[in-house]
């Protein structure tokens, strides 16, 4: 590409243009999945990057890995930045341009993390997935958002619902408390705020929250009053992402499939749903079968337990699943046996049903962390010896462990042998996670993960999005044209012709 030349990057119409062509200092984007959230913020620094020496913007993330592994942030903006002359630097996370504009990719692990950026100046600052950040970690790099390059500071971030978080109260004013879906007519509204002894006080105009701030003649000399902070929040559905949908029309699908919770908050961009019982699992979802289809790769995964029931305990139960996949994808849970019992039977009752399954039904168990589990998993693969056995060490909490299954089971994939455990089978899942014992929903959960080693610990609807995503972006076209250079009275004539014409592109630089 000569240097002459640049990209013709396109924005989709409505709430994506909407984004990057809001005029508030911190702009919150998304609330559901499949909107083009991460594109939308990739996109944002193109306004300066090329034009404004010196200007800088840090992406964040709050792990490393959900940076740089495939198909993540990084992976992402390889489709856009190199177009538009940026340099990759890999092992830094930066990208480069020549009049000093830099793009660092960075975490906030722990909440002291951002001390590391103490003196720091940022003129963009992009959280990629908010809720996953606490609110000290984002207030305290708001105080890092200031800039010496000339671009007036702000901050940009983009989210999925989550009832629980901080986030959710701070978008309450975008919010319906009744239905937890935006309100459709404050999207994109601008909004005010200050922050009063750690408390936000809001106002719809910026004039009535001075008297919260110091007055010009409280300040030294020159000095001029500060103002109150501007936020909006822009919401989008996968509906707002036409080019997703025509490349991957089942996606829509996948979304469909999901337990009612994930669905409400990925599909709807429902705020007030929370795990209740009986929304990640109905006993109507699921085909009962007297016969079992014949070629099955089959596995028996347990949830262990080693303390025998007595009238002074309610202990946990061992929970042993057999599941089995047929060649169309289909599951069948074959069969389930549960028992509250001391460790040697417990490893008794292992080794007799590994004879009744048969040496092709590959066995799985949860491994505790720390030398406990490691020692007590080398024990019962010798126990186990002469069958295939894997011991897994579980990550990630039960609801998002779960949530595979309960999409398989809600997409009508899964059938169940009929047989006398179906009803404590169907009560302990329908009961999941209000009840005391949940046992069967992780024995259930490994065993799928058993089958499908790429679902382990972030949820099928992860996959999804990433292979959705992925496949959008293989198949869409990457224009590139001469064009005067952006920022010159040449490119704002080019820029409206190009409106004029009916084509959405990125928004001129502000």
């Amino acid at each position: 590409m000569s240097p002459s030349s640049t990209a013709t990057i396109s924005a989709q119409p409505g709430p994506q243009t909407e984004f990057l062509q809001t005029s508030a200092d911190i702009c919150i984007y998304g609330g559901a999945a499949g909107g083009g959230k991460t594109i939308g913020l990739i996109l944002e620094p193109l306004r300066y990057i090329g034009r404004v020496a010196n200007f800088s913007a840090v992406f964040f993330r709050r792990t490393t890995p959900q940076i740089t592994n495939p198909g993540a942030l990084w992976d992402e903006t390889l489709n856009f930045y190199l177009q538009v002359g940026g340099t990759p630097h890999r092992g830094a996370r930066e990208w480069r341009w020549p009049r000093g504009g830099k793009i660092k990719f960075s975490h906030l692990q722990f909440d002291a993390t951002v001390y590391d950026w103490q003196g720091a100046q940022i003129p963009l600052i992009c959280f990629d997935e908010l809720t996953h950040f606490t609110a000290h970690q984002f207030f305290y790099m708001v105080s890092r958002n200031r800039s010496t390059c000339g671009v007036r500071p702000y901050i940009r971030a983009t989210c999925n619902p989550d009832a629980d978080s901080w986030v959710a109260d701070f978008l309450a004013p975008w919010i319906d408390p009744e239905t937890g879906f935006p309100i459709p007519e404050q999207a994109g509204v601008l909004r005010y705020y200050v922050r009063v002894a750690g408390k936000i006080v809001w106002a719809d105009r910026p004039e009535d929250l001075l008297q919260y701030l110091p007055q010009p003649e409280d300040l030294p000399p020159g000095f001029d009053p500060p103002r109150p902070i501007s936020v909006t929040f822009i919401p989008a559905t996968v509906f707002d992402n036409p080019a997703l949908l025509r490349v991957n029309p089942e996606y829509l699908a996948w979304l469909l499939s999901l337990p009612t919770l994930e669905r409400e908050r990925l599909l709807s961009g429902n705020w007030k749903i929370r795990p209740a019982a009986g929304l990640y699992f109905k006993r109507e979802w699921c085909a009962v079968v007297d016969e079992a289809s014949a070629d099955l790769d089959i596995v028996r995964y347990w949830d262990l337990a080693a303390t025998e029931k007595t009238e002074f305990n309610d202990p946990d139960w061992t929970v042993g699943v057999k599941l089995g996949r047929d060649r169309s994808d289909g599951y069948w849970l074959l069969d389930m046996v549960r028992t509250r019992a001391n460790p040697g039977d417990i490893e008794r009752l292992l080794l007799s049903i590994a004879e009744q399954d048969g040496k092709k039904v590959r066995i799985g168990f949860g491994q505790d962390p720390g030398q406990t589990g490691k020692s007590q998993a080398q024990h019962l693969v010798r126990a186990l010896s002469g069958f295939t056995v894997r011991p897994a060490t579980e990550s990630g909490d039960k609801l998002t462990r779960f949530g595979p299954f309960s999409s398989q089971c809600r997409a009508g994939n899964v059938r169940i042998r009929r047989a006398s455990w179906n009803e404590e089978l169907f009560r302990v899942l329908e009961g999941f996670p209000d009840l005391a014992h949940d046992d069967e929903v992780d024995a259930c959960s490994g065993a799928l993960e058993m089958l499908n080693p790429q679902m382990k610990g972030w949820g099928i609807y992860k996959l999804y999005e990433q292979q959705a995503a992925a496949a959008a972006e293989r198949s869409k076209p990457q224009p590139v044209q001469s064009v005067p250079q952006p920022g010159s009275m040449e490119w704002f004539v080019w820029f409206e012709a190009q409106q004029k014409k009916g084509r959405t592109m990125a928004p001129a630089p502000r």
